[in-house]
Formats: structure tokens, C-alpha cells, sequence
């Protein structure tokens, strides 16, 4: 596992005050900052969602709809939360993690096997360069990872690529709350409180938990998001939001002709 020491200021306060989106190394500090919060990452996301994200992942995993003996890859799959998920729930022939940082793919080997859960492969994988052949999977799922991407676009469109006709994309992503009051607490809550305690819990030096709120800041809305999925050959495009619209699940589908 990557020494989280190795990770130290990934994200500095000069990186911070520009657009994070547009760094041109960003990859390598999205790898280095998650190999530092890997070891907290699970506690992190528990306290800091209010123990929402299980939930959304949960939500994410029921409009798959995956039928049984279908398979289903997981990309940017982190330490296996939502991989699990499609095991445990669904009667999937196979469930495939991807991410392209070692340290997280260490922790969700090491997680216990599931009892009866579909056979899950854990392997080092790019969103944006998928070594999977072509129609391969049937659903394709990415839990807050499409906006750590360089291109999300081109990232998109290797989901199409992998996707079956009648295939599903499943995309879980922060958004801003529609609901100006709830967008006010929102802010305050991601720009200032949870920086601190997740910086904290994690003893992070990396700037992860600043990064976090400047990258949902800069990344597309739901809707920005929802063009670019269509524009990338997928159709019947819907997005709900979820916990007051902080979380939103976005689903499309392959054109099966």
C-alpha cells in the first residue's frame, strides 16, 4: 500500500485557488491524494454524508436493473463499496471493481467475502482507457469518480464502447441543491466544516478534503452532465436527485439498435 507520506500536499494552495479541473497533472494528484485518505476513506465517507451513502449506492444499485447473469463493471471503484453492492444485491454472473489507485484496490481485497454475493474481481483500471473489449458489460456504474477524471467525455465514451445495446450507465455525483437554502447550508457544510473534521479523522496532508468541495464547485451540474452522456451515444438520460439534491443518480441506456 502507497505510504500516505508519499502523498504530501498533492493539492497545494496555489493548485486550490485555480480550477482544479484544469490541472494538467491532475491524474497523479487525484492518485496521490486518494492513496493518502485511502486507510480513513470508508470512515470519512460514513460521518461526512450522515451515513447517507450507503444509501445512495443502494439507490444506484436498484435502477441498474441488472438481470441475472449479467455483468457488471465498477470503475473508479475506490475500497469496493458500491462493487459490493452489485454483488451482494443483484444475481450478477460477474462484478468487476476497476481503479487506478493501488492503495484503494488493497483495501477492498482485503475486505471480507460476501456469503452467496456474485463473484467479484478487483483489477488496476482507467476510466478513460478501459482494457475490456468492446460490448463486454451490461451495466457500468461510476460512484463519485467522474469528476476526478482528466476527460470526463472521453471517459464516457469508453463507457459507451464497453456497454452492451441495452446496456446501463449508472453515474453517482455530488451537484449543487437546487433549493437556494439547502444549496446555503450545503456550501458551508463541504466549503468549511467538512474539510476540517475529514482532515482530521484522516490526518490527511495531501488537500483532499479542500480539493473535494473546489472540484464539485467547478464540475457540471446535472444537467451539463446529462447533455454530455446523451451526446455520447447513450439515450433515455434521466437524473434524480437524492438527500435534497446534494447527490444526484444519473441513468442511460445503450440504443440496443
Amino acid at each position: 500500500m502507497t505510504d500516505p507520506a508519499d502523498a504530501k500536499n498533492a493539492w497545494t494552495d496555489a493548485d486550490l485557488s485555480r480550477d482544479v479541473h484544469a490541472a494538467s497533472d491532475k491524474p497523479e494528484k487525484v492518485r496521490a491524494m486518494f492513496a493518502a485518505i485511502a486507510r480513513s476513506y470508508d470512515l470519512n465517507n460514513r460521518v461526512h454524508s450522515l451515513w447517507r451513502d450507503q444509501a445512495w449506492r443502494r439507490y444506484a444499485v436498484k435502477v441498474a436493473r441488472v438481470q441475472p447473469g449479467e455483468v457488471v463493471v465498477d470503475v473508479a471503484c475506490g475500497t469496493g463499496d458500491l462493487t459490493r453492492a452489485f454483488a451482494e444485491r443483484t444475481r450478477a454472473s460477474r462484478v468487476l471493481g476497476l481503479d487506478f489507485t493501488p492503495a484503494m484496490l488493497d483495501l477492498a481485497r482485503a475486505k471480507p467475502d460476501l456469503e452467496g454475493a456474485a463473484p467479484i474481481e478487483y483489477r488496476a483500471g482507467d476510466a478513460m482507457n478501459l482494457d475490456l473489449p468492446d460490448a463486454s458489460a451490461d451495466v457500468l456504474s461510476i460512484a463519485f469518480g467522474i469528476r476526478n477524471v482528466a476527460d470526463p467525455a472521453r471517459a464516457i465514451r469508453e463507457f459507451r464502447r464497453v456497454l452492451k445495446p441495452g446496456g446501463r450507465l449508472v453515474i453517482l455525483e455530488f451537484d449543487k441543491p437546487r433549493n437556494a437554502l439547502v444549496r446555503g447550508v450545503s456550501d458551508f457544510y463541504t466549503g468549511w466544516i467538512m474539510p476540517r473534521t475529514a482532515t482530521l479523522i484522516s490526518r490527511d496532508k495531501s488537500g483532499a478534503y479542500r480539493y473535494l468541495p473546489k472540484s464539485v464547485e467547478g464540475f457540471m451540474n446535472r444537467d451539463e452532465l446529462g447533455r454530455l452522456i446523451e451526446s455520447s451515444g447513450f439515450e433515455r438520460w434521466t437524473a434524480r436527485g437524492l438527500s435534497l439534491g446534494i447527490c444526484v443518480c444519473h441513468v442511460a441506456f445503450v440504443p440496443r439498435s
